[in-house]
């Protein structure tokens, strides 16, 4: 974690780096925020920063397509790069790489980075070996977004310039901690707490309930797409009892954990306007059920336009695409 270790002793380039690179009006702001320097700031700072050659390989207009993946900015994939040079390359200089590593740092609760680098180090690596970004838009506009991606990865700082969804647009996180085929308890796995919290609410349906939520077999992975009025695969949220929707309250909340307070805001107030949980449902997959225990590895929350499609066999992988209404056109599958 070489990038990792340097980015506290670099606070002051950061700074720095900001007054010089975003004039008069933005070194204000910058200033002004010494002690909780954003994400966004430094999305600024690196744009400002990047050469016409970096420029011409990075950074994209908003609006953006690619003949394979349609509109580039909101593509998620599970393993992939959305530009060719990852971030330790030569490509990036130094301070540019101890930027990039502070917005990455910046869009996840501090107690959960560790995780994430722990995460990176068993599916990629490490940190900023396979992963790669671009920048849609201008910070210098009303509209800007960054994308990094790797495998089991697909994360973005837009910010709040991508209106009526959360994260800036679909995202997509995962992790292999215990080989490809991992096993019935996923040993080490950093998001496998978050399967566990939603089995208990499994756990407290009654037999009719348990029928209504265990669903034959699981939808494709990448498939989480708006559907609106639904129907909704599972057991309505509505129909639950209130110590069970308390229960649905605590796996939404273990799941909105690892990101940054913000991110977590705009999902809850993305769910808000679609009338919340109660206009969900939750759903259990039976067809892959790794050991056969009845703890169930594939599980997916859905709403109007939330979805949250946990998918843990053969190992981890989650789909999340949530937005205010369903009319929201976003590029996912």
């Amino acid at each position: 974690m070489a990038e990792s270790s340097r980015i506290p002793t670099r606070r002051a380039f950061l700074e720095a780096a900001g007054a010089a690179l975003l004039g008069t009006a933005a070194a204000d702001r910058v200033a002004a925020a010494v002690d909780d320097v954003t994400p966004e700031t430094h999305v600024a700072t690196l744009f400002r920063s990047l050469t016409p050659e970096q420029r011409g390989v990075v950074a994209f207009p908003w609006d953006h397509r690619d003949p394979r993946r349609g509109l580039l900015r909101t593509f998620v994939a599970n393993n992939w790069r959305i530009t060719p040079p990852s971030v330790d390359s030569d490509f990036f200089s130094l301070d540019q790489k101890d930027l990039i590593r502070a917005i990455y740092e910046g869009l996840y609760s501090p107690e959960w980075v560790e995780r994430i680098d722990a995460q990176l180090a068993d599916d990629a690596g490490g940190w900023g070996r396979h992963q790669s970004i671009a920048i849609f838009g201008s910070p210098e506009s009303d509209r800007f977004e960054l994308v990094m991606t790797g495998r089991h990865l697909t994360i973005r700082c837009d910010g709040n310039t991508t209106e009526h969804v959360a994260f800036g647009g679909p995202i997509f996180y995962g992790h292999a901690a215990d080989g490809f085929n991992e096993g019935p308890r996923h040993p080490g796995n950093v998001f496998w707490p978050q399967a566990l919290e939603a089995n208990r609410v499994f756990e407290m349906l009654d037999g009719a309930q348990r029928d209504r939520a265990l669903v034959a077999r699981r939808p494709r992975e990448e498939e989480v797409g708006f559907r609106g009025e639904g129907p909704f695969p599972g057991i309505p949220i509505a129909e639950l009892s209130p110590d069970q929707k308390e229960q649905v309250q605590r796996t939404l909340a273990s799941l909105v954990e690892p990101y940054r307070a913000i991110d977590r805001a705009e999902v809850r107030e993305c769910l808000d306007s679609q009338q919340g949980l109660e206009r969900c449902s939750l759903a259990f997959y039976a067809s892959h059920d790794i050991g056969d225990d009845g703890v169930w590895d594939d599980w997916r929350l859905e709403g109007p336009s939330f979805v949250w499609y946990f998918r843990g066999s053969p190992h981890v992988h989650v789909w999340v695409n949530v937005a205010s209404d369903p009319g929201v056109v976003t590029n996912a599958g």
